[in-house]
C-alpha cells in the first residue's frame, strides 16, 4: 500500500501540472523583493517550483536521518 502511494502522489501532481500548464500557456514573470524573472511559460515555472521541492525535500529527510 506505501509503494502504491508513494507512485501515485508523484503521479497525480504530475497530471495536474500538466493539465494546468496546458489551460494557462501565456507566459509569466516570476517577482522576488525586487527582482524579476524573465517571461516564462506557466508549466515551466510550475515544473521548476515542483522539483525543487521535491530535492529539497530528499535533502531534508536525508539530513534529519542523520542527526
Amino acid at each position: 500500500m506505501n509503494k502504491l502511494l508513494l507512485g501515485l502522489v508523484p503521479g497525480f501532481w504530475i497530471a495536474a501540472m500538466a493539465v494546468i500548464s496546458v489551460q494557462n500557456a501565456t507566459p509569466i514573470a516570476i517577482k522576488f523583493l525586487t527582482f524579476r524573472s524573465i517571461e516564462i511559460p506557466l508549466g515551466v515555472a510550475m515544473g521548476f517550483c515542483a522539483a525543487t521541492g521535491m530535492i529539497l525535500t530528499a535533502l531534508l529527510l536525508f539530513v534529519w536521518d542523520r542527526v
